[in-house]
């Protein structure tokens, strides 16, 4: 992905980007460690029974993975409410593990031989490679409502709680993520219009990155001014997630990506690179990355988290 500073003319910008830069690594190491923290927490232990159920629960949902999903659930609670008090911040600690278990479920089933048939994931081998196809549709199955289970007991006020699990369930269900990948499963082989892609992804792939926004901001019990302005930024920040990782299949390798690299191309997928070409896709991720980041901006220092996400997600490499 072409960088950014390609297109800043002022030094000052730069400077501010790169101190900006160095902070966030920083805020996103110590989420990513609280949500795996969290995550080895509240998860079955390895050595209880069923213990390869367990087993592979944990090898799809731990020790891999940007995070992305939680970081934005922290970033936008965060933005919303800087002074969290205990509770939420349990809270957020709390959905964030859920939204990451829901996303390992997700990978399992995308990677069964009846889907997508792949073998690596996240460097390492699949789950139904390691465990058994029929150990890892339970993993799956089973990490889905343990993650509404902790979401359902969060220490907040009931409405809250209400309005998290909703968001959640339509996230994830045939108007969401199972609905996208629905989609693509019939997709195959035919060239899908740029609205017909669109739609797929906002529901396979955006839908779970834009709950994860609306979670956060729930748990912050912020204000409808601010779950406007973050639901603006979830949609083109979902969709620009997909345009990158679509970019990045066609132009990274596996060892870079840790899961099979061309492999769209190679399944006949319909993707922003066979239909628009690796340079235009760019230039899309990067006008969504730009409506991101004026969504919010009136968030000002507290939507810090935000904006380096946006950025995060739009010039990754892997």
């Amino acid at each position: 992905m072409q960088s950014e500073s390609s297109h800043l003319s002022n030094s000052e910008p730069q400077v501010n980007l790169r101190y900006e830069a160095l902070w966030f690594n920083g805020w996103l190491l110590t989420h990513q460690n609280q949500v795996e923290q969290t995550l080895d927490s509240l998860m079955p232990r390895a050595d209880s029974v069923p213990t390869n159920l367990h087993q592979a629960m944990r090898w799809a949902a731990m020790g891999g993975g940007k995070r992305v999903r939680a970081a934005l659930l922290y970033a936008a609670g965060q933005a919303c409410r800087p002074s969290l008090d205990l509770a939420m911040q349990n809270s957020l600690n709390a959905a964030a593990a859920a939204v990451e278990l829901v996303h390992a479920y997700s990978l399992i089933h995308d990677d069964l031989p009846c889907m997508d048939d792949d073998i690596l994931r996240r460097g390492k081998p699949t789950t139904h490679v390691q465990f058994g196809e029929a150990v890892a549709l339970l993993a799956g199955d089973a990490m889905q409502p343990l993650a509404f289970e902790w979401l359902a007991k969060m220490p907040i006020a009931p409405a809250l709680i209400v309005q998290s699990v909703q968001c959640f369930s339509n996230a994830l269900g045939s108007l969401g993520m199972a609905g996208g990948q629905a989609i693509d499963l019939v997709s195959t082989d035919k060239k899908l219009t740029e609205a017909e892609l669109a739609h797929m992804h906002r529901l396979k792939t955006g839908a779970l990155l834009e709950a994860s926004v609306a979670i956060g901001a729930i748990i912050a019990a912020a204000n409808s001014k601010q779950r406007e302005a973050l639901k603006i930024y979830a949609q083109a920040i979902g969709l620009a997630f997909q345009v990158v990782d679509d970019v990045l299949d066609a132009t990274a390798n596996t060892a870079q990506l840790g899961k099979t690299a061309g492999k769209d191309e190679n399944d006949h997928k319909s993707t922003y690179v066979s239909l628009m070409g690796v340079d235009q896709a760019q230039v899309f991720a990067i006008a969504l990355h730009d409506q991101a980041v004026a969504a919010v901006q009136s968030f000002g220092d507290q939507g810090v988290a935000l904006r380096s996400l946006a950025h995060f997600i739009v010039y990754r490499s892997h």
